[in-house]
């Protein structure tokens, strides 16, 4: 056993995970695994730079994980960035404050990479099941981007594209600095284009219709589940590996683009930092089903995290 902490810093949310990893066995035992909403790429695709009070959010949250990893005494750490501070013109503000915290250089890695620890998180413990026809895709939908990945026990194609639950927003649905509440036709109609202008070009290097499952991944995806189960709070071990279909994700994507605030913000199980950006994140998710023509989704709670993990032991 060797235990292992990576860390996820993404365009919405901060992720750790502390594991003793085994690979003779294959098994991933989870020790802690927290996420913060820290909103790096707040402005990042206005501005491109990141903002000091997202930059200060993200070092808060290093500092309580790694009091964590300390605590854990894991042997080694690795922190992997996604798109956000990929597309920085300041990523170096970035790096300076995460070493300072941590003691480790993050790794602004790129959509293939990504894609591939995405792929491996969410695929090792599916190897044998026979209710689950291959090829995966596995589809992570970010803050910022969005990784397509075809494989059966190892990647065939992958390709990330700059969609994402944030940017969408962002781009499409903030007004005069707030969020329209609830959007217009026309906003939904133009991130919708978006979107499938995006799909059309994963679509150029990934087969994404050959895939006979499609695994959705991150927090637009586990938290459309948990509405769909109607949960009481937020459940892991009810979302993992759940299955959501079509016509269900059709249903809460329409109503969550035409909830108010007030609306989103009372379902239990939603994390207050997704209520603003949930709804793009979700017509992310039925846009892509709607296209590969899939009539289920298989939810995995494991994902990129699991998978740098893995990398690291």
């Amino acid at each position: 056993m060797t235990r292992v902490a990576a860390i996820d810093c993404g365009t919405n949310s901060i992720r750790l995970l502390v594991a003793d990893a085994d690979p003779r066995t294959g098994e991933l035992t989870e020790l802690d695994r927290r996420m913060t909403i820290v909103r790096l790429g707040q402005g990042v695709d206005r501005t491109g730079r990141l903002a000091p009070e997202a930059l200060e959010r993200t070092f808060a949250a290093c500092r309580e994980y790694a009091e964590v990893v300390k605590e854990h005494g894991a042997e080694h750490l690795r922190f992997v960035a996604t798109s956000a501070s990929r597309d920085a013109e300041n990523r170096d503000d970035f790096v300076r404050g995460v070493l300072d915290v941590l003691g480790v250089e993050p790794e602004v890695i790129t959509g293939d990479q990504e894609a591939e620890f995405s792929f491996t998180g969410a695929t090792k413990e599916l190897t044998g099941r026979t209710d689950l026809h291959r090829p995966f895709l596995v589809v992570d939908i970010g803050g910022g981007s969005t990784e397509f990945v075809v494989g059966d026990d190892r990647v065939r194609a992958a390709r990330s594209v700059d969609v994402g639950c944030v940017r969408m927003t962002e781009r499409h649905l903030v007004r005069d600095g707030a969020v329209t509440d609830p959007p217009t036709e026309e906003q939904i109609a133009a991130m919708r284009a978006d979107i499938e202008a995006a799909l059309d070009h994963a679509e150029e290097t990934v087969p994404l219709r050959e895939a006979h499952t499609l695994v959705g991944l991150a927090g637009s995806v586990t938290t459309v589940s948990a509405i769909a189960q109607d949960l009481p709070e937020y459940d892991s071990g009810a979302i993992h590996h759940s299955r959501v279909s079509r016509d269900r994700v059709r249903e809460i994507t329409e109503w969550l683009l035409r909830s108010t605030h007030a609306e989103r913000a009372a379902v239990p199980s939603m994390h207050p930092g997704r209520v603003d950006v949930i709804g793009a994140g979700a017509l992310v998710l039925l846009s892509i089903m709607e296209r590969i023509g899939a009539e289920e989704v298989v939810v995995s709670e494991h994902d990129i995290l699991d998978g740098i993990a893995w990398s690291v032991a």
